[in-house]
């Protein structure tokens, strides 16, 4: 397997294509009463503000009402409706089906009350189409979001996503707002690997895209909740449990075969940077400094605590020493993301260098400090252990990079 070597192509469809450049499946169960006045209006705005071909498709989740005979009315009238009928239930299921049926290079879906405001709706597509982006999400977790909804919705849906990104590592900020698009290329190499026939489904959809290496858009959007929801709220967030053990077990375990994923689908590295900006230094800036805070907090501790007993110096090396050898280990794992114990007492040794410069820093400032002044104010003695704990910091990082960076396996 290799990585593509150019970004996705974009979509090369014009206005008066016939073939649909964008399929918008809206999945029913029951919803003969108001499928046809908001179908009618999803034509009607994108006839009218869509500028490419596209098409409407009505998935017929198994219902017992005249839900099919109402889809089937829609497409005799609108030569841009399609229906798609199913026997069993599962918006999932209902996807699934209607995206690998469909010839169009951008599927979409929405739900059928229409809660989000279909002017994000090409927002939402573009960077599909243009070939910027692989999947795109509505996002009502936004700061520039507008949300009419009630206070028990709002807290399972912001509790959900924290979840989510505490147990699943997610980066997306919003998995169930009904208003979704993928490019179908991306489709056919993920759908093959999602389970989840239900509610789910879109959160383990963006999961894989996620760890696949996909970039996935999100569109702040307007979002006024329906009243007349049939969703069941308790067997969905249940349903939605098992999803989450289920998926963290098969990430845990190595079950899903996600370097084929990330080969077949995920884009192609960046171009080398300037030899002067070496790669990942910026992210292992962030993170060296992250340590360093925690390093110097727990120096400082360390020597108040013990100052009055070992004396200005003593207390400055004991604490210097402990902070310096769990300062190396963090950095070794958290900043260059080294682990095992290859090399480990080298990467050590080298933390020890820099133990004994910054030693030599601190204990040269507190020598200097006192031959200035014999009993020097603690807020001024410890100011000046900061500044020259923050220059022993940029030595020390220059010494582990120069040691660690370039020889991670």
């Amino acid at each position: 397997m290799t990585f593509p070597s150019a970004p996705r192509a974009p979509v090369q469809a014009r206005p008066t294509t016939p073939m649909a450049v964008l399929d918008v499946v809206v999945p029913v169960y029951n919803e003969e009463a108001d499928l046809g006045p908001r179908v009618r209006r999803l034509h009607a705005h994108l006839t009218a503000h869509f500028p490419y071909p596209f098409r409407i498709t009505v998935a017929d989740n198994a219902s017992v009402d005249g839900t099919l005979a109402v889809a089937e009315a829609l497409a005799a009238q609108l030569p841009e409706v399609g229906v798609l009928h199913l026997d069993a239930k599962g918006r999932g299921r209902a996807l699934r089906a209607a995206w690998a049926a469909s010839p169009a290079p951008v599927l979409a879906y929405m739900d059928v009350d229409l809660s989000t405001d279909l002017a994000a709706l090409l927002p939402l597509v573009a960077p599909l189409i243009s070939g910027h982006s692989d999947l795109a999400i509505g996002t009502r977790l936004a700061r520039t979001s507008r949300v009419v909804r009630g206070a028990r919705r709002e807290v399972i849906s912001r509790g959900y996503n924290l979840l989510l990104r505490g147990t699943l590592a997610v980066r997306f900020s919003d998995a169930q707002c009904g208003f979704k698009a993928i490019r179908a290329d991306v489709a056919a190499g993920l759908l093959p690997l999602v389970r989840d026939t239900g509610w789910f489904f879109d959160t383990e959809l963006l999961v894989l895209a996620q760890r696949a290496g996909l970039r996935i858009h999100e569109v702040p959007v307007d979002w006024v909740d329906d009243p007349d929801s049939r969703v069941d709220i308790v067997a969905t967030a249940l349903a939605d449990l098992r999803g989450i053990g289920r998926l963290a077990g098969a990430l845990v375990t190595g079950a899903l075969p996600l370097a084929e994923l990330r080969a077949q689908l995920g884009r192609a590295p960046l171009t080398a940077p300037p030899a002067q900006v070496p790669v990942g230094l910026p992210r292992q800036l962030a993170r060296f400094a992250a340590v360093g805070v925690a390093s110097t907090l727990a120096y400082l501790v360390l020597f108040v605590a013990t100052r009055g007993a070992l004396g200005a110096q003593a207390a400055n090396l004991l604490a210097l020493l402990v902070t310096a050898v769990a300062n190396t280990a963090a950095n070794r794992r958290l900043t260059f993301g080294i682990s095992g114990r290859r090399h480990a007492a080298r990467h050590h040794l080298q933390g020890l260098a820099a133990f004994v410069l910054g030693l030599a820093l601190t204990s040269g400032s507190l020598a200097a400090l006192h031959g200035v002044t014999a009993e020097p104010p603690r807020p001024v003695e410890l100011a000046v252990l900061v500044a020259a704990n923050l220059a022993a910091t940029a030595l020390r990082f220059l010494l582990l990079r120069l040691g660690m960076h370039h020889r991670r396996p």
